[in-house]
């Protein structure tokens, strides 16, 4: 049993170090106001850089099966 205690308290002590914030994440507020315009403008290119090949490749599936 005194095994099992000695296991259990190193892995307690390892799980406790691991709970331990090393770096100094804070939230503050934006240093920059970034307008509707900004946001519409992001979102815009994210949807042509990543959404819409996919879409793509997913839109001709049946065509690239046909190929030999």
């Amino acid at each position: 049993m005194s095994g099992f205690s000695r296991t259990f308290r190193l892995l307690n002590a390892s799980l406790r170090q691991q709970i331990i914030s090393k770096a100094g994440i804070t939230a503050k507020p934006a240093k920059d106001v970034i307008t509707p315009a900004q946001q519409a403008f992001a979102m815009g290119t994210m949807f042509v850089t990543i959404l819409l090949p996919a879409g793509w490749v997913l839109s001709h599936l049946e065509d690239y099966k046909r190929r030999p």
